[in-house]
């Protein structure tokens, strides 16, 4: 260890705890954002696993005057299930609660630790092989607020620690300006797509002639998604052939906020995998969740220099049409029809035939032309944004251990 670095424990920097009460009938439709694991975890990575959910503003100063609420600089930490040990930095000042059991606040740290210091430490793997030996459980691994309070750590003078802060914090800025920037893109898609085809306000409607059979536009018609593309659904990979590496398989688990988790997946050897070359997926395919809580779930396949494979219950729209089908499938309209379909079933389902069948309102080929060539290309930029993340994330985890350890001079 370098001169001035000292081995400390988190308890002794910080105090370590939880929120009061699980709110079991609290949630409403709109209101403060109550954070469980799956929310923290998309914050701290961006792997969307969940829908947000909220508790009344009421309710929340309630328990804000009586417990307090975390506060930018304060630390809250995933401690049950796969994902225990995830940690999130509260960088800005807003309100928000959450779920007590499976979140751990740390707070109140002393002049000697920098939070931001040591978030990224949790991030590093010096941290998580710490954060590994304070686990419990077998089946269902779990951390505990005592396991977090002897937590050690390597830390230096806290100059350094800012320093060290400052340094990788710059990678971070970039990755969520380019996320900024996704978003931004994502959104006027929907809203020229809700514009052009909800409120059919598209390029001319003020002088389209109306088909009076149809009530619609001349060149519109009433169709179903199988007007407009085909459809492939994956192949049945077995488990039992699952290994560590080699070639990814896309499960339903990898879909999610418009996108493909590739970080945590499946994979198979290459003989296996060359026998299914049918399934091989490319950046920019639309899949999408036949089955499960993320039904009808859309999100579209990243760059990336590995092959990557559709697994079953999975399913990938063979189409020129990306944008729009994406978009449909986004909307209030598109997600109902996947419902209504799926049922109420404990495992709801939908099949390929299904998908193809479901109705909507198909516009005329030079209108839809036109927002594919427009959007299409937007789904371009966002993938060349994802993929710069991706590298931005390398090379942040690449400096972020010898930072850590003191290898590299700040």
């Amino acid at each position: 260890m370098r001169e001035g670095w000292k081995e400390v424990k988190i308890g002794d920097y910080c105090r370590v705890l939880s929120s009061k009460r699980v709110f079991a009938n609290d949630y409403v439709e709109k209101g403060i954002p109550f954070y469980r694991s799956k929310e923290i975890i998309h914050k701290a990575t961006g792997v969307f696993s969940g829908d947000e959910v909220f508790i009344s503003e009421k309710r929340f100063r309630e328990f804000k005057e009586k417990f307090g609420a975390p506060i930018k600089g304060d630390i809250l930490m995933s401690s049950v299930g796969n994902r225990s040990g995830v940690a999130y930095f509260v960088k800005e000042e807003y309100d928000f609660y959450f779920k007590d059991g499976n979140l751990i606040w740390m707070k109140d740290f002393s002049k000697g630790l920098c939070s931001k210091y040591l978030e990224f430490y949790l991030r590093s793997q010096l941290g998580e092989k710490s954060i590994e030996s304070m686990m419990i459980g077998a089946a269902q691994k779990a951390l505990t607020i005592d396991g977090v309070k002897k937590i050690k750590l390597n830390l230096p003078p806290i100059e350094t620690q800012r320093k060290i802060a400052s340094i990788l914090s710059g990678y971070d800025d970039l990755i969520e300006n380019n996320l900024k920037r996704i978003k931004i893109l994502e959104e006027m898609a929907q809203q020229t797509y809700e514009d052009w085809f909800v409120r059919m306000r598209f390029p001319g409607y003020e002088t389209a002639v109306m088909n009076e059979e149809t009530g619609l536009p001349e060149g519109w018609e009433n169709g179903t998604i199988e007007t407009v593309t085909k459809y492939l659904s994956g192949f049945a990979f077995k488990s039992a052939h699952f290994k560590d590496n080699g070639n990814g398989v896309i499960r339903i688990k990898n879909i999610g906020n418009n996108t493909i988790n590739l970080s945590d997946v499946a994979y198979v050897d290459n003989e296996y995998a060359s026998k299914q070359k049918r399934y091989l997926l490319k950046s920019g395919d639309l899949l999408i969740a036949m089955t499960g809580a993320t039904i009808g779930k859309v999100g579209i396949m990243p760059h990336s220099n590995e092959s990557f494979y559709l697994n079953q219950r999975v399913g990938k729209f063979v189409t020129e049409n990306t944008a729009f089908l994406n978009c449909f499938f986004n909307s209030t309209y598109g997600i109902n029809q996947v419902i209504n379909i799926a049922g109420g079933a404990a495992q709801p389902n939908i099949s390929a035939q299904q998908i193809l069948d479901i109705e909507l309102v198909v516009p005329s080929k030079q209108i839809l032309d036109q927002f594919s060539d427009t959007f299409n290309k937007g789904i371009s930029i966002i993938i060349n944004l994802q993929s710069q993340n991706q590298r931005l994330r390398e090379a942040r985890d690449l400096l972020l251990p010898r930072l850590m350890m003191g290898i590299v001079e700040v």
